[in-house]
């Protein structure tokens, strides 16, 4: 099974820059975008064969999720539970046979941090949530999490230390769900391997020199490592400050 996640930072944008022309070469079985930027109705995308699962934000041309699948899932949620309020549609479940897929847009802290607060209960609803789903079903949580990890995941750590993104706050909550029984699916098959980003930012000439910060994942339920074949980050599709990752695995046997 083939799945994809992408920030398209403005699906109506990004169709004008190539996105389809991407979808359609990608042939994914599950594709996952963030920050769609737009209300219902504000665009039609016919995607022949594939359901669409769309959360918007309240706020207009802000945030937002979409999921678009070939398989009929078996149940949708919007959000990240029932005990944590969001109105900036920024997670959408998908239920399956044998596992459930998660695409989430994390909120960013800020320049300044000033919503690093708001970030890290997010982090920890969220953490809760997925350990409740993932006691029932493997999970599959991917998206723009909005941080780099470890040192090895953006290009200049040092000068970034504390920065949006990369405070210790942030790289420690990943940790702590990589150690509750999950695994960073690309570090997972490439431990070691540099350079190899997911955004960059809109600064001249920074993503031809390869600038980036590597913020976009697959996270997999530990025990589905196995069936985990590959992941390919597409740092040469254009059409946003993002670009697409794409992982297949075998989930015929989950």
């Amino acid at each position: 099974m083939k799945l994809v996640t992408w920030n398209v930072n403005g699906i109506r944008a990004c169709v004008k820059k190539g996105f389809l022309d991407f979808f359609q070469k990608v042939q994914a079985d599950i594709f996952c975008i963030q920050e769609s930027k737009l209300q219902e109705g504000q665009i039609n995308l016919e995607l022949d064969d594939y359901h669409q699962f769309w959360n918007y934000a309240e706020k207009k041309g802000y945030s937002g999720t979409a999921v678009f699948s070939k398989i009929k899932p078996l149940s949708v949620i919007y959000g990240i539970g029932e005990d944590f309020e969001e109105t900036e549609g920024r997670a959408i479940t998908l239920e399956f046979d044998t596992f459930y897929l998660v695409n989430v847009y994390t909120p960013n802290s800020k320049r300044d941090l000033s919503r690093l607060p708001y970030r890290l209960e997010w982090e920890k609803q969220l953490q809760y949530y997925l350990l409740e789903l993932n006691a029932k079903k493997p999970v599959i949580y991917c998206g723009d999490l909005n941080v780099a990890h470890q040192e090895i995941d953006l290009k200049n750590p040092k000068s970034n230390l504390g920065n949006s993104g990369f405070t210790l706050e942030e790289r420690g909550e990943m940790s702590n769900l990589l150690q509750a029984g999950f695994i960073d699916a690309f570090r997972y098959l490439y431990p070691e391997k540099t350079d190899v980003y997911t955004w960059w930012s809109y600064m001249a000439k920074v993503r031809e020199r390869n600038i980036g910060w590597r913020i976009d994942y697959f996270i997999l339920s530990d025990r589905l490592q196995d069936k985990l074949l590959e992941i390919e980050t597409h740092c040469q599709i254009m059409g946003s400050d993002h670009c697409p990752v794409s992982v297949n695995i075998d989930l015929s046997h989950s």
